[in-house]
Order: structure tokens, then sequence, then C-alpha cells
């Protein structure tokens, strides 16, 4: 097959791999996605499965690259770690996580990039990245439009109390009151947003028609635009917000900073009966104080796709708690956010290939430096 020049890999005094534009060598590029199994063949645009990988095989052969994809990623005797010492990028998604380690990174004498297929490299320990010299980067944004609904949808299953009533269907069973006894409107209520980046802004957007009172908290103030738009208003101090708010969606990255950041003594500073969504990261959150929180009826309602460890093991405690409404991680993963970051890897590849740069926002790691919001 034809070669395409690409960016090569080299190892200089300290340990650090540079980057060489235009070297004739094809590369071997390996993917790590979920299996669909029966599912992979109902739609043709259900690219994101380990069965379509992206649907960049194509590209990626006739180009004279290698590009190995599987599913199986635990144990050292899986497909991944035959592949580990001499890959030269790896493409993992946060939907089934490869939990890339420093001794995963210390292996990989050959890689040169960690190729996010969508939103959060928290996966990934960005230290030993950063140290080794690999560019870690993702697909910024492809997942925002669909985060963003799924939040919404969830804020009104929790409100509604929507699941008690789908149970009665499903079980044979006609209990008005079982139903109506927490389910309330939204309107009216003080929803606040604790982090107002890309998704979060686009929800409070999608909030707004339902005339609640909006609250937000971020480093940095959205646009006097935005906030003449919907209405929100900027909390400062996280422990101020928590207490006004009926409904708190986290929306925050997972960074040493973040992490536990909803612990036993935040979670008691909540309102007495407050639902909370979280599609942001698990680890965020306390996990057996949530536990906690929603057995006292403190939490009266919490739902999210995000969990520590992915999978989820069987006997998860968020499996178990009252008035839960997880599911699997998939509010990023609709089939138009898989065409996003789709054709993000594929433009990412591209420019890897050539040597070219990155759009910046993309960047997570960028020689040796962490983004901003991940310091």
């Amino acid at each position: 097959m034809a070669t395409l020049s690409a960016a090569a890999a080299t190892v200089d005094g300290t340990g650090s791999r540079t980057l060489h534009a235009n070297s004739p060598d094809s590369k071997k590029i390996v993917g790590v996605f979920y299996k669909a199994n029966e599912y992979a063949s109902l739609n043709p645009e259900f690219v994101g499965c380990a069965e379509a990988a992206l649907g960049i095989r194509d590209w990626l052969e006739s180009k004279g690259h290698q590009y190995i994809v599987t599913d199986d990623k635990e144990g050292p005797n899986c497909e991944l770690e035959k592949h580990i010492h001499d890959m030269h990028v790896l493409i993992t998604t946060p939907f089934h996580p490869v939990y890339v380690t420093a001794e995963k990174i210390k292996k990989a004498k050959n890689l040169q990039l960690l190729l996010t297929a969508g939103v959060g490299s928290d996966h990934i320990d960005l230290k030993a990245a950063a140290d080794a010299g690999i560019n870690v980067v993702e697909i910024s944004g492809s997942n925002a439009v669909s985060v963003a609904e799924d939040e919404l949808m969830r804020i009104l299953i929790l409100v509604r109390n929507f699941l008690p009533g789908y149970h009665q269907v499903i079980d044979g069973d006609w209990n008005v009151a079982g139903i109506a006894h927490r389910a309330y409107d939204l309107e009216g209520k003080t929803v606040g947003i604790i982090g107002a980046g890309r998704i979060g802004k686009l929800l409070l957007q999608r909030l707004k028609p339902f005339n609640c009172n909006l609250l937000y908290h971020d480093r940095l103030m959205i646009s006097p635009e935005l906030e003449k738009e919907t209405g929100a208003k900027f909390e400062e101090d996280l422990d101020e917000i928590l207490p006004k708010c009926d409904v708190v969606v986290i929306n925050t990255p997972l960074t040493e900073k973040t992490r536990g950041m909803f612990d036993k003594e935040r979670i008691g500073k909540l309102k007495k009966g407050v639902l909370i969504v979280n599609n942001a990261r698990a680890a965020i959150m306390d996990t057996q104080a949530v536990v906690d929180a929603c057995s006292s009826g403190h939490i009266a309602g919490y739902s999210g796709d995000v969990w520590n460890p992915q999978p989820a093991p069987r006997d998860h405690p968020w499996r178990y708690i009252p008035n839960h409404a997880m599911t699997p991680h998939v509010s990023g993963t609709t089939i138009n956010s898989q065409l996003r970051y789709a054709d993000g890897v594929k433009d990412t590849l591209d420019k890897y290939f050539k040597g070219e740069e990155f759009p910046a926002q993309n960047y997570i790691v960028k020689e040796g430096k962490l983004a901003s919001q991940y310091q």
C-alpha cells in the first residue's frame, strides 16, 4: 500500500518524545471502543462502536497506516496489551475508557498521541503523559448539544418523578398517588449550574423557557449577553449557591481540584430534598456520601450517566440508591455526537500525519504542558 508522510517520534535526553514531520513510515493506530454486537448493523451511522471503528478504517489503510480496533482492554493478556509497545496513536473514548496509567505510558515507547474520541480525558494520567512529552487531544465541543439535552431530560425525569410511573406500567401496577406525592413543576424552581462551559451554557439556554430561577458557578463569568438572554445570575462562592438550589447540575471537568469536591460536608450544605444531575464525572462526588444522602432523603433524587469506575460493577452502590435515574455512560455518544467526534478524529489524525498543529481548544496536554483547566 502507498504510504503518507507522517510525524515520527524520537526520544530526547529527558525521555520526552518529539515530533518530526514528513517521515515516510506508516503509523500504527489503536482504537478502543465499546462492542455493539447485534446492534452494530442496525444503523449505518452508528460509527462509535468497535465494529464501525469511527468509519475511518478504509481511509487510514489507503494511506498505508495500520489500524487495530478492539474492545478488549482489561488485564495483562488483553488485546490492547499486545499493541502497547509499538503503537503510535491510541484512540480512546470516555464511554469505554482505557485507563492510561503511567505504567502503560512507560511501556508505550513509540506513543506520540493520545486522542480522545469525545470530550473528557481524565481516564489518562495527564501528568505522566506530559512528562513523557505525549500530546493529549480531544474533540472539544463534539458532545455539548447531546449532553445538554440529556441533562434537561434528567432534570425533568427527577422533578416530575417519572420513573416510578414507568415502572408501574411495566409491572402491571396503577398507583397515581405513588407518583404524584413527589411530582412537581419545573417552573419556579431554582436550578444551579456548577460549571458553565459549553455544556453549561447550552443548558442555561434550554432551561430559559421553563421560567426557572437560574444560577451558575464557574471560574469565569459567562458573557453579559448570555446572562441577559437566559436571566442567569453568577454566584462566585460554591458553598453559597448550593443551599439556594432545588436542582443542582454538575458540569465541571474532573481535575485534582474537583475530585471528591462533593464530599459529605459539601453535600450537607445542599438544600434538603435537592435533586442532582451529574453527567460530568462520578469522581467529583464522594460515592458513599451520595449513597448516605440519598438513603436519608437529603438528596431526593440523583441522576447521571457517569460512574467510578466504568463500566460500573454489578455491586456498585449507586445501582441501589433510592430515587435514582442512572444509566450507563451514554449522553455524549448519540448518533449525532458520534458523527461529530468521528469527523474530529479523522481531522486530527490528518493534521498529525502532516505534522500540523491541532485546534488550540482540543489540546489537553501540549508539548509537556497541561491545559489551564487541568492545572
